[in-house]
């Protein structure tokens, strides 16, 4: 027996009472939460720090050898020694020490009123209330993360190393998923911890958890350094130590024997079996009278659906009804889209879109390209057009992309507009005039063989953070830093490649430090109640705990938003600055009456989907923006972005012939809707992914061909072949009912988590439906019981209804993710249009006895190995130099005079570079680097006089 003692004292001097019906309330309300093993919210952490002001007495912490939980609790409980009077009592594994539960369990703290706290993260997080911690949203978000992800992992890889004796890759594979995640987010954020600098809450429940699994370097993988010295920081420290050897007593995870022996063999955190074995256990988890709810629901059919709303053009916001306003990032107009920008906001968003016109919101989906800039200007001049002939040409390009994709936008747009130039002149004028724009001298590069400034898009070099080489004068692409391009080692014109010096030039800034103390309130409001993703909420933290810079809003340019001040006539406003006003002039290009949606904040959620490097102008440069201006400018209410999508081993690269894009997809025979399924199967929502032929080919065959589409079709079918097309009379008996209770509790859960915008996840509910659709029609065989006596034919005939309405629900489950399968499925059932437009929260019967049937078709191919082996090899560098097409940079017309006139003189200059490293027999990697920067400048050279470029020595002309 450990006692800890000492005073606790009380944050602001006084003595603080809890009335005894509040503690009591309390209390009451932390065991509900504490019991579903779920990490407590931000209301009931601000309850725990009342209640800690209002401790007497001594708490109690029961703790038991072998418990896994008991690690975090006792290394979290030292942090408290010195603020409360805590006695540590070790009870066996079969003590009852909670009364009201029915069996034992352990960790527990008593608190001194005589509740009880039973969940590791409660407890620990007391004690780090006690111990004067303040929460914060992304240790929040971790401790969610561990309950809900690593734990089901963990728990299973344990069973296997301890119960089952498994070793090496049967182990560690459940978890190494997960462990990999905690690697990841460590490399991201260059802190030796999960949340900052200095150990947190999240950090010590994470260690206790891993520790019995991690303990053994067999299991702590090489590859993840930034894991491994995580996990070695906190094992070494005194707190940890002590609690290891309390709980395994030198055993290692052998202690926790006694402990997993009594726990239900966890099943597979990944992918459940595709065979149709039936999986009992998960249907008898239900009451009596949760079955009698669901079945009532199911038999009002299609009579409780509200009644369908009709469709609006232009949509606006009504007063009273739920208003969604969704935006994806605005891509640049100056390249072509890969699968990675594709899944990354176009793609997400519109699957929310989809879904939240199935719940019958008032829903606006806006995109558009983003066309001003650097970017542009660069593009154009590389094939030879104007920046408004690149505009015109890739708007096209990206239209006809997501087109394809079957993205739903209720408006695409542009930002080249008169609209974009009123409303952001306008927006400028209101911060100048609030007094939130500085005016300042600006180092910048100048490229004097150009004659001219060099925005940033025109200067490359090597990062000054990571050492990456080809980093961009705005941003790193490797380590995702933002760059001011003076900081930039060994910088180089990109359209001459020579070294451009540092030179002034005035320009303005928007004043953000002035601003912050409005954003962080705004912040404050917006985060708690919102679906902001973890990685959002972590890089605006990060920017906020730097502390706010101003932000230079303008550049050196031709092309973009003329800046309406005297003496900068010459300059336009930086594309970060009004890219973002986009989706307010893209809305006001659709609608006169754009304010009801960009002025509405009271009525309107809007969300706003991105990758995550785009998070920093639209949570802070723009919120900032917009509160600068005193309007009531409607602010983004829930910010989706995605980690990146890599390509099979590294990254998509157009130059060099590397993944798949958008325009390629199309070539590929593969159905849009089967890139659609796959791409959001492996959406980047927790950690990069990777797209992966092999894996696109199981996915088809195994989750598309053999489940779902095996489902649907034989369900379809058996209606056809044995009822003339008409669906049967159907009686359910109670393992009917019960299917129907477990079909409506998934539904339920696919709307919990699209109303989280937990997309990926919620794919699996529509998978593990209709697994559970397979597994009831292969137990109930109704291909052999239409056969029998007439109580069989009444048996298939249940079956067979029962799994033909479960196959409509999941049409129009599908409907945001594969909008053209959804559509064929309720073809072919000829489903009612209020049941394809409207996803109710309970299963119903939409398809009643007597509903006639049309034609039923397979709805998915396989696809074969020599099919995607051909495939991989089309799209893994090189195919851009087989295309049929030709590449457009080989085609531009001849370049003016003056253009030729400065290449001559580059080739002269690197040819006298080259002859000058020859000569004094330089290293071979230094003359072959400047060989090929002269051969490059030649191929520049022959573009811009319009001769056609001379093949390759040692291949002959075709």
């Amino acid at each position: 027996m450990i006692v800890f003692s000492g005073v606790l004292p009380l944050h602001d001097g006084r003595n603080s009472q809890l009335s005894g019906s509040g503690a009591r309330n309390f209390i009451q309300y932390s065991i509900s939460r504490c019991a579903l093993q779920r990490p407590l919210n931000s209301e009931v952490g601000n309850r725990f720090r009342l209640h800690q002001r209002g401790v007497r007495g001594e708490m109690r912490l029961f703790v038991s050898e072998g418990a896994p939980g008991t690690l975090s609790v006792l290394a979290a409980a030292r942090r408290a020694r010195e603020r409360a009077e805590l006695l540590i009592s070790t009870v066996g594994p079969e003590e009852c020490v909670v009364p009201f539960l029915t069996g034992p369990k352990v960790p527990v703290l008593q608190l001194d009123s005589g509740n009880y706290l039973f969940s590791t993260s409660a407890i620990c997080r007391y004690f780090f209330l006690l111990s004067g911690w303040e929460q914060d949203d992304l240790t929040n978000q971790w401790l969610e993360w561990e309950a809900m992800e690593l734990q089901p992992a963990l728990s299973a890889a344990l069973y296997y190393l301890v119960i089952q004796g498994k070793k090496g890759e049967d182990v560690l594979g459940p978890v190494r998923r997960a462990l990999t995640h905690i690697d990841h987010s460590l490399n991201h954020q260059s802190c030796p911890f999960l949340t900052g600098e200095t150990e947190s809450l999240a950090d010590i429940v994470l260690w206790g958890a891993l520790y019995p699994l991690l303990q053994d370097p067999a299991y702590l993988p090489e590859e993840l350094g930034a894991l491994r010295s995580w996990f070695q920081t906190l094992s070494t420290q005194e707190p940890c130590q002590r609690a290891a050897e309390t709980v395994l007593k030198q055993q290692g995870a052998l202690a926790l024997r006694p402990y997993l022996q009594k726990q239900p063999q966890p099943r597979p955190p990944e992918g459940r079996s595709v065979s149709n074995e039936p999986e009992e256990e998960e249907l008898t988890t239900l009451s009596e009278e949760e079955i009698a709810m669901v079945v009532t629901a199911w038999e009002k059919g299609l009579g409780s659906l509200p009644p369908l709303q009709p469709q609006k053009n232009p949509v606006l916001p009504v007063a009273g009804e739920k208003n969604v306003l969704i935006t994806s990032a605005l891509p640049y107009v100056n390249n072509v889209p890969h699968l990675g920008n594709i899944i990354g906001c176009v793609l997400s968003a519109d699957v929310f879109a989809r879904y939240s016109r199935l719940r019958q919101w008032n829903t606006l989906y806006l995109c558009g390209t983003d066309e001003y800039g650097t970017a542009t200007e660069t593009k154009a001049m590389e094939e030879g057009l104007t920046p408004k002939e690149i505009c015109d040409k890739y708007h096209a390009i990206h239209a006809d992309i997501y087109r394809w994709f079957n993205i739903s936008f209720d408006v695409f747009g542009r930002t080249t507009t008169p609209q974009q130039t009123k409303i952001t002149q306008a927006i400028f004028q209101q911060l100048l005039a609030r007094g939130f724009v500085l005016q300042d001298t600006v180092e910048q590069l100048r490229c004097e063989h150009c004659s001219r400034f060099l925005a940033d898009r025109f200067v490359e070099g090597v990062c000054p953070f990571c050492g990456y080489e080809e980093a961009r004068g705005d941003q790193c692409d490797k380590c995702g830093k933002l760059i001011n391009a003076i900081e930039l080692k060994k910088p180089q014109c990109k359209v001459c490649r020579s070294c451009p010096v540092v030179k002034s030039s005035q320009h303005l800034f928007l004043d953000m430090p002035k601003l912050e103390n409005r954003l962080e309130e705004w912040l404050g409001k917006t985060l708690a109640g919102s679906n902001w993703t973890p990685n959002a909420r972590f890089i605006i933290r990060s920017w906020l705990r730097d502390g706010l810079k101003p932000r230079c809003i303008t550049r050196d340019l031709k092309w973009g938003t003329p800046v309406p001040l005297e003496g900068f006539e010459d300059k336009v406003f930086y594309v970060w600055f009004d890219a973002t006003i986009g989706y307010l002039s893209i809305t006001a290009n659709y609608t006169d009456q754009w304010e009801r949606w960009w002025k509405n904040p009271e009525q309107v959620d809007l969300y706003q989907f991105m990758a995550k490097d785009n998070v920093p102008f639209h949570g802070l440069v723009f919120p900032c923006t917009a509160l600068g201006t005193e309007d009531s400018y409607t602010l983004v209410s829930h910010l989706i972005a995605t980690e990146y999508l890599n390509y099979e081993d590294g990254k998509f690269s157009k130059s060099r012939g590397v993944g798949v894009f958008g325009d390629m997809a199309q070539d590929t025979g593969i159905p849009a809707d089967i890139w659609r399924f796959y791409l959001l199967y492996i959406r980047p929502e927790g950690q990069d992914s990777a797209f992966s032929w092999t894996d696109m080919l199981l996915k088809n065959n195994s989750e598309l061909l053999n489940n779902l589409g095996n489902f649907i079709n034989r369900a379809a079918m058996f209606v056809s072949k044995f009822f003339g097309g008409c669906v049967p009379e159907m009686v359910l008996m109670l393992d009917d009912q019960r299917l129907v209770a477990h079909v409506t509790l998934e539904l339920q859960h696919y709307h919990q988590l699209l109303e989280k915008v937990r997309i990926r996840d919620a794919l699996r509910s529509i998978l593990t439906i209709s697994r559970h659709g397979n597994q009831y029609i292969q137990v109930n065989e109704p291909w052999k019981r239409i056969k029998g006596s007439e109580a069989d034919r009444q048996r298939a005939g249940t079956v067979t209804g029962l799994a033909v309405n479960i196959a409509a629900l999941l049409s129009v489950m599908l409907q945001p993710y594969m909008p053209t399968v959804s559509a064929t499925i309720q073809d072919q059932l000829q489903l009612p249009p209020p049941a394809c437009s409207i996803l109710p929260k309970n299963f119903l019967c939409t398809l009643p006895a007597g509903h006639q049937i049309g034609t039923v078709s397979p709805l998915f191919q396989k696809l074969e190995n020599d099919q995607i082996e051909s495939l991989r090899q089309r799209f893994g560098g090189g195919q851009a130099k087989t295309s049929p097409k030709p590449a457009v940079v080989e085609t531009v017309t001849a370049a003016g005079p003056q253009q030729i006139q400065m290449l001559m003189d580059e080739v002269t200059k690197q040819g006298n570079i080259v002859r000058e490293l020859k000569a004094q027999n330089a290293d071979n990697h230094q003359v072959a680097a400047e060989v090929a920067k002269l051969l490059e400048l030649k191929k520049q050279l022959a573009l811009a006089e319009g001769k056609p470029l001379d093949p390759p020595k040692g291949k002959k002309k075709k």
